[in-house]
Order: structure tokens, then C-alpha cells, then sequence
């Protein structure tokens, strides 16, 4: 992999294509309206499913990051179902964190009954570390991530406290459009009966918005206390 001339500000780690979209698209939106730089590494091609394909979902993925407007997009091709952190797999990630350098990493939270966004968590922050390794045949330059954050992309219905609410009020609309992009898992074959797919997305961003006095919001983790450098967020 070829080191981007202009680093990413945010990348986030996706076990499939539409982990991320469902997850942090608002912000993901949000904040490459405020002049950063995003993108996200697909583990997998997240087939087979009942309705998609690799084609597919190819042309699904394609459409949605239009719409995000990412500056950078990539698949790692590991198997999907069977996902398992490697030594080979923390190699390639690890080289993908040295070639783009964000600043910032977006992880699946580390709990979940998916096994595939629970080896996701493991292996990107495995592939953190050895971002940083100085004598070894990687591409790239040694670079570690200086900031992670985990975002809610979890099939238990628990409840974490998350660290940081985004507020997306203004890019809901956006966030919901680059989700149906992927018809194979939302829209065919589903119930239309209320609530849907698409409504429990948007509810839960609805949620998350109440819980912060706004419209809608995207939640995040943090194994770390967050630390900042002023306090004009919590002036209205």
C-alpha cells in the first residue's frame, strides 16, 4: 500500500461494509464539513448474506461513500463470518494505519455477541501497536494512532456509558441516505412492518440526541479519560 500524500484526520476500522455508515456516518459527515480528513478500512466484504453478493455489495459500498464523501476507502478481503486476528491480518492493518497515519481511530466497541466486531476490536488495536514498529518489512513509516475511540456497532442490547455524544442533528439526513445504499441488508427482504432496520437506526441516533439536548447523536467509548484544551463545547 502506497503512504496517502495528505494523512487522514479519522479512519475507522469497519468489520464489514455498512458497520460504518450505521455507526459514525453523521459524524463522519459532520466532520469532513469541518475540513478533516476521513476514511475507512473494511475488514471484510461482508458476504454472503441472504440477499447480496460480493458484487453487490461492492457497488452498495461504492454508492454509500460517495455520499460520506470520504477521502479514502479500503478492504482488507479477510473472511467474513469467520474473521480471526492473525498474525498475517495484524500485519496488514497495522500496515494501513502506517500508510494513512489518522490521527484519530474509530474501533467497534469491544463487547458484542458478533464475534467478527469483537476480533475487529482485538486485532486493530493489536495492529495499533505494531504501527509503531521500527525494524520490520512494512510499508510506510512507523505510526502510532495517537487517539482511539470505540463507536456503538453492537448487537446485545446493553447500554454502555459512552464517553463522547457527536451531535449529527445536521447530518442525520445524509447518515440515513448512505445506509440504505446498502438495499441488501435493509430494505430486501425485510418487514416493512414498523419498527424497521432503518427505524431503529434512527432511533437510537434519536436517543442519543435527547441524551445531549439535541436532535441526534452518535455515541463513542473510550478505554482512556478523553482529555481537552478548552472548554468552549460546553458553552452554548
Amino acid at each position: 500500500m502506497t503512504p496517502l500524500t495528505s494523512p487522514l484526520d479519522i479512519l475507522v476500522v469497519a468489520p464489514h461494509p455498512d458497520d460504518a455508515e450505521i455507526s459514525v456516518g453523521g459524524m463522519l459527515l459532520a466532520v469532513k464539513r469541518q475540513g478533516l480528513r476521513t476514511g475507512v478500512i473494511d475488514l471484510t466484504n461482508g458476504e454472503p448474506t441472504p440477499h447480496g453478493s460480493p458484487e453487490i455489495r461492492a457497488e452498495e459500498t461504492a454508492a454509500a461513500t460517495e455520499i460520506l464523501q470520504l477521502d479514502w476507502r479500503g478492504n482488507l478481503g479477510l473472511p467474513n463470518r469467520s474473521l480471526l486476528h492473525t498474525l498475517e491480518a495484524r500485519r496488514q492493518l497495522a500496515s494501513v494505519f502506517r500508510c494513512t497515519r489518522p490521527k484519530i481511530l474509530l474501533l467497534p466497541y469491544w463487547e458484542d455477541a458478533h464475534p467478527d466486531h469483537v476480533v475487529a476490536c482485538d486485532l486493530a488495536e493489536a495492529a495499533r501497536f505494531w504501527a509503531k514498529l521500527s525494524r520490520t518489512d512494512m510499508p510506510g513509516e512507523p505510526f502510532h494512532p495517537p487517539t482511539v475511540l470505540y463507536y456503538w456497532s453492537i448487537h446485545l442490547r446493553i447500554h454502555p456509558q459512552p464517553a463522547v455524544v457527536f451531535d449529527i442533528s445536521e447530518t442525520i439526513e445524509e447518515k440515513m441516505e448512505a445506509v440504505r445504499c446498502y438495499a441488501s441488508q435493509f430494505l430486501i427482504g425485510k418487514s416493512r412492518d414498523f419498527p424497521t432496520p432503518l427505524d431503529d437506526i434512527r432511533d437510537r441516533a434519536r436517543y442519543w440526541g435527547w441524551s445531549i439536548h439535541s436532535k441526534y447523536a452518535e455515541p463513542l467509548g473510550s478505554r482512556e479519560a478523553v482529555g481537552v484544551k478548552t472548554l468552549r463545547e460546553f458553552i452554548g
